[in-house]
């Protein structure tokens, strides 16, 4: 079981080893400045807790592929826990204005959990199309493609079996970083080209999580690649995200039709309740009559980045915690964010610290080009060609507030 709330310093952690299910236990300090780490090795706090949930409950077989549990840490004592099963981020370790490590991200404690959940993206490495394509239909060079539909009539995230249902091959490259490789294959779900893809997640030096996205094809087709974490700035189990702060760097949004795809034309967010231009709490206007929030069943749009630079890349969003005072800073290359306020959320799955996942108790940033890119020749192109390297990076940066 996770625990959200334990003291931190730069001196040490306490972790314990398990040598066997039916071996005794022994206790050791670990000092956070050093990044070694052991595979076997698990980290808890001074009572015995888990702070990320044990590797042995992500060691199994899934299609004739293993999965595991891969944890990084960076010199700050920073920990990710990522499983090869979906590519997906399981735990992301941040201290709070008050120096305790707190787990940002929802989820569960073991692979067979992702397996059975009713929601398929908790933390998944999201393609080959991240979010909507309409009716699940798209054409290039006058050929037209039928891909599987799993979204009412429209296709989802990839299809019936995007990349959140696949094992990866995994390389941890070092102690901060986690490379991971799948090939999707020609037609796979109804997507052209033998895709090649690579992604890479590391933690940086001053507390951010980094994800690298690289794809090659030897057909032309499109791609939109995203990470699919579900945040909760005040920690797993800690209640609703309707009092965290958001600011968004965007002048307009992509409004929707009832099946959650883009009308067309951009909208400007001035005067609405998606203007979250000034730091904005989620739940200040997300129950207002509006036609967008009813379509979307509160906030899943995707907003138009109006290129606020920091450090060459667009600077998304801000969101902090009300409670815990953690903030999070996303960087981009890409030209959109899916911001989604945990509206389909409804108690059906249980996680790691045994809390629901109830309604609207966890949100998602999903840095990524725009939906129904491939039916809306004025968005920016999600269009790969043979010789060409998809390649994009975002940066999810953590601190606390001053």
């Amino acid at each position: 079981m996770k625990i959200k709330n334990l003291s931190f310093t730069a001196t040490a952690f306490v972790v314990v080893f398990f040598a066997s299910c039916n071996s005794s236990t022994s206790t050791k300090e670990v000092n956070a400045d050093s990044t070694s780490t052991n595979s076997n090795v698990t980290m808890v706090d001074s009572t015995g807790n888990q702070l990320i949930p044990e590797k042995k409950n992500f060691e199994t077989t899934i299609d004739g592929k293993p999965t595991d549990l891969y944890v990084l840490i960076n010199h700050n004592g920073m920990e990710a826990a990522f499983t090869n099963y979906g590519g997906r981020l399981v735990s992301l370790l941040v201290p709070d204005k008050n120096g305790k490590m707190t787990d940002v991200v929802v989820g569960f404690n073991s692979v067979e959990g992702y397996e059975k959940s009713i929601e398929p993206y908790f933390g998944a490495t999201i393609g080959r199309y991240g979010n909507r394509i309409a009716k699940g239909q798209f054409s290039l060079n006058g050929k037209k493609y039928q891909l599987s539909v799993n979204n009412g009539v429209n296709t989802l995230h990839g299809g019936k079996k995007g990349f959140q249902y696949e094992v990866w091959d995994a390389d941890k490259l070092n102690d901060s970083t986690l490379q991971l490789s799948y090939l999707s294959k020609d037609m796979e779900e109804g997507f052209p080209g033998n895709l090649k893809v690579k992604v890479t997640y590391s933690l940086t030096a001053d507390n951010g999580l980094k994800c690298q996205y690289e794809a090659t094809t030897d057909k032309e087709t499109v791609v939109n690649l995203t990470n699919h974490a579900f945040f909760n700035l005040n920690g797993e189990g800690s209640g609703t995200i309707l009092d965290h702060k958001v600011q968004i760097y965007a002048d307009k949004y992509t409004p929707i039709d009832s099946g959650f795809i883009p009308l067309g034309p951009l909208a400007v967010v001035k005067g609405t309740p998606f203007d979250f231009t000034r730091p904005t709490t989620i739940g200040a206007r997300i129950n207002e009559n509006n036609e967008q929030l009813r379509n979307g069943k509160g906030y899943d749009h995707n907003f138009v980045l109006n290129e606020t630079k920091v450090n060459g890349l667009n600077h998304a969003a801000t969101v902090t915690g009300d409670k815990s005072g953690i903030v999070m800073n996303i960087y981009t290359q890409e030209p959109g964010l899916q911001f989604y306020s945990g509206n389909f959320m409804l108690s059906k799955n249980t996680f790691s610290d045994g809390s629901k996942d109830d309604f609207r108790t966890a949100f998602a940033m999903e840095t990524q080009h725009f939906p129904d890119s491939p039916n809306e020749p004025s968005y920016p192109s999600t269009v790969l060609k043979p010789g060409q390297v998809y390649k994009t990076y975002s940066v999810y940066d953590f601190s606390t507030v001053k």
